[in-house]
């Protein structure tokens, strides 16, 4: 079976994982994950989450108003949340997945502290756009959700220099991993030395055996991603008899995970210093899946393509169709899965209130009608997904 992702991990990371004798693995992996970024500084967070919620906190904002997408990774509001802030939420642009800018000027009154612009799926933010918001209201802090965007440009801008900091995830389904994890980067020393501080402070060490399960779980990983093991773990998933490793989310609940204030393992510093490594070859690999993908697929009205836009990195590349469970079981009888990487609008679930579909009409809209293909690997994959999708566009009906 074709996976939906796959980490991209050697047997280079497997064995930085057992590399024990390492000194200051912390302190390398972020000064690499820094300059790969173009940016002076990045500090490891055990979450991206945490992360943000400590960035929050450090820029001294309590009881603000923090404007972040309505489709998006759920746990930046989580984070919000728990920073002792409100997340106002943004619905989508007319024309991709990003956040309406031109609402997101709307949204601002006197009680926004910072906006969090997402350039979702690795396309980038319209910065000429930003650029105007952040001219009329510079005492806004703007922050770089990156997690699906590393190194992404608008215009040959970087995506992560633009604002105050920006953030990324780690997990093993980012564009890059360190097992689990997050980063901020920023070029702000005063912000790095009092973040820094924050971190030390509020986080704990972590404990030997904190190490020892990120060790099984790299492990397990190898296997897992197989494909006829990840034909027995995709249909126990669709089972749910995994939700506790695959759901990170619980509607009704506003959380963090139960580990979130331990720091980062060494261990995973170490498997994050190996795998920057492969950053270029694997960005490489995605925009050659999108270009194919652009260039086989017929963009029909019950399949349309992404925006194109130069400077996307492409975490995932994410279409729109007419009936998405039709599309997910059609797929895995070509044994290849399809992915539902964002199927919530925000603002519905009861944990922020239940607000009705046509409040954010374009975030509801792509929480039940997007499907993203595979762009990870070789190009016999992309020709191979392209080929079954092409024939279900083609079928009669």
């Amino acid at each position: 079976m074709i996976p939906r992702f796959k980490p991209t991990l050697g047997i280079k990371e497997l064995i930085a994982a057992f590399h024990l004798l390492n000194k200051d693995d912390i302190e390398n992996f972020e000064r690499v994950f820094a300059g790969l970024m173009h940016q002076k500084y990045a500090l490891t967070f055990p979450y991206g989450r945490t992360g943000l919620m400590l960035l929050l906190e450090t820029l001294e904002l309590k009881d603000k108003e923090i404007i972040c997408p309505a489709y998006t990774c759920v746990v930046v509001p989580h984070a919000i949340t728990f920073s002792g802030n409100k997340p106002v939420f943004v619905d989508c642009e007319s024309h991709g997945f990003n956040m309406n800018l031109d609402h997101v000027e709307k949204a601002i009154t006197e009680k926004t502290g910072a906006v969090i612009v997402t350039s979702l799926f690795g396309c980038p933010v319209n910065l000429d756009r930003l650029d105007e918001i952040r001219n009329r209201h510079p005492n806004i802090y703007i922050i770089q959700d990156c997690a699906h965007s590393f190194s992404a440009q608008w215009k040959d801008r970087w995506i992560q220099k633009e604002g105050i900091a920006a953030l990324f995830g780690l997990n093993i389904s980012k564009t890059l991993t360190s097992i689990f994890g997050g980063m901020i980067t920023t070029d702000d020393e005063k912000l790095f030395i009092a973040l820094k501080r924050s971190r030390n402070s509020y986080l704990k060490k972590p404990k030997w055996t904190k190490g020892l399960r990120r060790l099984l779980y790299l492990i397990t990983v190898y296997p897992t991603f197989c494909g006829p093991i990840y034909s027995i773990v995709n249909q126990m998933e669709r089972m749910h008899l995994i939700d506790y490793f695959v759901q990170y989310y619980n509607e009704h609940k506003i959380d963090m995970p139960s580990d979130y204030l331990l720091q980062m393992t060494p261990l995973e510093a170490r498997v994050g210093t190996e795998n920057v490594k492969r950053y270029n070859t694997i960005i490489k690999n995605r925009r050659r899946a999108a270009d194919y993908y652009f260039e086989h697929l017929d963009n029909k009205p019950d399949f349309k393509l992404p925006p194109k836009i130069e400077g996307a990195t492409y975490s995932h590349f994410v279409v729109q169709v007419s009936d998405r469970d039709a599309w997910l079981q059609w797929a895995l009888t070509h044994n290849i899965q399809l992915g539902c990487l964002i199927e919530y609008n925000i603002p519905e679930m009861e944990a922020y209130g239940g607000h009705s579909p046509d409040e954010y009409p374009k975030a509801a809209f792509y929480a039940r009608k997007t499907i993203n293909l595979p762009v990870w690997g070789g190009a016999f994959n992309h020709r191979r997904v392209a080929n079954v999708i092409k024939l279900m566009i083609n079928q009669p009906q």
